[in-house]
């Protein structure tokens, strides 16, 4: 399996992008996948987190109401719509995805990872 991150950028506070994960070499049916970050000099954190079927999806309160999690069954992407970002913001984002249908907010959780994508936003 493997995951393709892209989609990453600069933007200024309160713009937007959209991330997107393609997955190729199986699809995920009901299996949770998932966003997470990292900033230099801190740990990997949990974004968000949905199960493939998009029947339930799962954030962090950091970024609740301003991200999106979604995929595309068809094209077998996943997808981060980040609205309202703020520098804090600022990361490496990571796409993940899992064996099982348990939505895990630690990377422990996750079998498969895309490569990562940067994310700046400015002030």
């Amino acid at each position: 399996v493997q995951l393709q991150a892209s989609g990453g950028g600069l933007v200024q506070a309160g713009g937007y992008l959209r991330l997107s994960c393609a997955a190729s070499g199986r699809t995920f049916g009901r299996s949770a996948t998932a966003w997470f970050r990292q900033a230099p000099g801190k740990e990997r954190e949990f974004v968000a987190a949905m199960k493939w079927s998009g029947a339930s999806t799962y954030y962090a309160d950091s970024v609740k109401g301003r991200f999106t999690i979604s995929s595309d069954n068809a094209k077998n992407t996943m997808y981060l719509q980040m609205n309202s970002l703020k520098p804090e913001d600022t990361a490496v984002y990571y796409c993940a995805a899992s064996s099982t249908t348990v939505m895990a907010t630690t990377p422990r959780g996750y079998h498969y990872w895309g490569q990562g994508t940067q994310v700046t936003v400015s002030s």
